[in-house]
């Protein structure tokens, strides 16, 4: 697992969103990408199976805080394997509100995840630059989101911008945008996504290297 976990990664390190994007537009049909994100982390690239946690709207009668608290459904999306997930925080509609912050996402840096993408805002962004992890969002909000949204429940399909993500399904996220790949073909899709990189790089190479057309 450690091997093929390096494997993957060292295809992820070599290749943009768009590559992942087109790779997975040879094998399938369906809308798999994710535009208009925003990152905390610059630089960093996302990639790890997924886990979600599903936000509805905060209803203290119906979602008492007692059970339906970030703690608790991290607690439950996490209970198979932390280490090197990505959680996928699913607003349900809200995509202005915050779904998390520095110290909700502690959690996320003290379990060894490999970051979060979130169908919603995050707060406290400088704080979540100095975790170590990757962090990708729709923007940054100074304004708590509980009294809109509560956590509801965990580790269920949820869609992101128009894209389904299931647990288990992998994420790839740079400054880009994101991707969300099947899990039983992450290691094709990131091999051929290097194949189309390498391709392009070729051609662009190619073309510095002709001589000027003569006037």
């Amino acid at each position: 697992m450690a091997r093929e976990n390096d494997r993957l990664q060292g295809l992820a390190s070599r290749v943009r969103t768009p590559d992942v994007a087109d790779a997975m537009g040879r094998m399938h049909r369906h809308r798999c990408h994710i535009n208009d994100l925003v990152t905390p982390t610059p630089g960093r690239i996302l990639l790890g199976p997924a886990i979600t946690i599903s936000f509805l709207p905060s209803c203290e009668e119906a979602l008492p805080l007692e059970h339906y608290n970030f703690s608790q459904l991290f607690h439950d999306a996490i209970e198979n394997g932390a280490q090197g997930r990505v959680l996928v925080l699913a607003g349900n509609g809200h995509p202005g509100v915050s779904l998390g912050g520095g110290s909700k996402l502690s959690l996320v840096a003290a379990h060894g995840l490999a970051g979060v993408l979130a169908d919603g805002r995050l707060r406290d962004f400088t704080e979540i630059a100095t975790y170590d992890f990757a962090a990708y969002c729709l923007g940054q909000t100074t304004k708590w989101g509980g009294d809109v949204v509560t956590p509801f429940e965990a580790n269920r399909p949820v869609v992101v911008s128009g894209v389904t993500v299931r647990p288990g399904d992998y994420v790839f996220a740079d400054a880009s945008g994101a991707v969300v790949i099947p899990a039983a073909q992450v290691l094709g899709v990131l091999e051929e996504a290097n194949r189309i990189a390498q391709v392009e790089a070729a051609f662009v190479d190619r073309i510095r290297n002709e001589a000027p057309a003569a006037e």
